[in-house]
């Protein structure tokens, strides 16, 4: 699994007519089908490779039982799919079903584009970490789509170099600041890891940890924290070892950070689960050398993450069939055969957490061959995924975010007047189109 977050769409024109609280309802509430007599067919807009043969099974078993047919279109994914979505609900031509990230949503709903569908589909809470929960619901009582796929984030490290340097595995921040300075003094050439300013989906994760909402819907305004003592916690912690010199500067995802992971120059990570599908390709020449384990906590003994990535499947406003789409997002999300299918054929972490062991998951990633135990840290960690709080101008917010922390980091320079930028920039837009915004 590859999946990281992108930005809500940039493209869209967002209406900035009404808030959460006010948005997501139709001629129908989402408990029936406004044309329910004969065979249903449906369309789903998605990205994910594979989800053509997970809807087959669902033709071929309890569709066909239902009269119920879906088709999988496949899309781009980002950016691109929620333009795409938020222009065909405005010609009411969007297909009654649709894969969104999870950032993504509010931009949706604030777009009335999304149906509530908690009616039908409500009594799958208890299948999903409340965190992740807590992101379709958009701390209402409503529910904008079904949770598809997670990305906890984790500690991935070098064993073979951490043996070798004489270092633990760091369970708090403190001790993280602290072997990263070690590693300097024994390996100067060496990098415990690097801060990267292209990752703003990385930086929201580490501030949900901390215990950040960055986006609140309160009565008819947004409440914008992103310059919140939580995350400026997670800031200037970041921002003070690489002016000290402690970990890297350097962005993610290039050719130099590649060399850096294949040989060995940076010997940890913080990445999400999904991390051994980049490392096979990113440094294939260290497979079996790494270890993944639960991220280090702001107070010893917690076993809280946060997220980067992931996705859900929500039924739209314009579908004149919700409670049959409704029917199968709950049916792919959390029925056995189909959790294993999206597993096998699409390559995800599945969000129900009775999945996220066992069966396909029985044995860990090819990469990780050396830690059978892989999948089963990974669930214990999934559970304590804490909250995230998404608002309609992510894209805003995550690019402000690229552009000042890469100065900073770039200059060695202190991370606080980048985050107070970034939260200025997203209330500067929210406020040009139209929203009530408190701070």
């Amino acid at each position: 699994m590859k999946y990281r977050m992108v930005a809500a769409s940039a493209a869209a024109s967002l209406a900035a007519t009404a808030l959460l609280t006010g948005c997501g309802s139709s001629d129908d509430d989402g408990s029936g089908d406004r044309a329910a007599s004969g065979p249903v067919s449906l369309t789903y807009w998605a990205w994910a490779p594979g989800l053509d043969k997970v809807a087959d099974l669902w033709n071929e078993g309890e569709g066909k039982k239902a009269g119920i047919k879906v088709t999988v279109k496949k899309q781009a994914s980002g950016d691109d799919l929620v333009t795409k979505i938020i222009t065909a609900a405005k010609a009411h031509k969007a297909p009654d079903l649709v894969q969104a990230e999870y950032q993504a949503l509010p931009t949706l709903v604030s777009n009335d584009v999304l149906a509530d569908i908690s009616k039908v589909a409500g009594d799958a809470e208890k299948e999903f970490a409340p965190g992740v929960w807590q992101q379709t619901t958009l701390g209402s009582d409503a529910l904008y789509a079904l949770p598809q796929d997670s990305g906890p984030l984790m500690f991935y490290y070098r064993q073979d170099l951490f043996k070798k340097y004489e270092l633990s595995v760091p369970t708090t921040w403190d001790e993280f600041a602290e072997t990263a300075r070690a590693l300097k003094k024994k390996a100067p050439d060496k990098d415990l890891t690097t801060f990267s300013s292209n990752d703003s989906g990385l930086f929201a994760g580490l501030a949900q940890q901390a215990g950040a909402r960055w986006w609140t819907p309160s009565g008819d305004t947004w409440k914008v924290a992103i310059d919140d003592p939580a995350t400026r916690k997670v800031a200037d912690f970041w921002g003070g070892l690489v002016k000290e010199g402690a970990i890297d500067n350097q962005p993610m995802y290039t050719p130099a950070w590649n060399k850096a992971l294949n040989t060995g120059k940076q010997i940890a990570w913080v990445s999400a689960v999904w991390a051994p599908g980049t490392l096979t390709t990113a440094a294939p020449d260290t497979a079996g050398k790494w270890a993944m384990a639960p991220l280090p906590q702001w107070k010893a003994g917690d076993n809280v993450t946060g997220s980067w990535g992931g996705s859900s499947t929500a039924v739209t406003n314009d579908s004149e069939h919700q409670e049959a789409a409704a029917t199968f997002a709950k049916w792919l999300n959390t029925d056995p055969a189909a959790l294993a299918a999206l597993v096998k054929e699409s390559g995800i972490y599945p969000a129900a957490t009775a999945a996220q062991t066992g069966g396909a998951l029985a044995k860990p990633p090819a990469y990780f061959s050396n830690q059978p135990d892989f999948y089963t840290t990974a669930a214990e960690i999934a559970k304590g995924t804490a909250p995230a709080a998404w608002g309609p101008n992510v894209n805003v917010a995550y690019s402000s975010f690229k552009d000042n922390f890469a100065a900073a980091a770039k200059d060695r320079a202190p991370f606080g007047p980048a985050l107070t930028a970034m939260q200025e920039a997203t209330v500067a837009d929210l406020k040009k189109q139209g929203f009530g915004v408190s701070e």
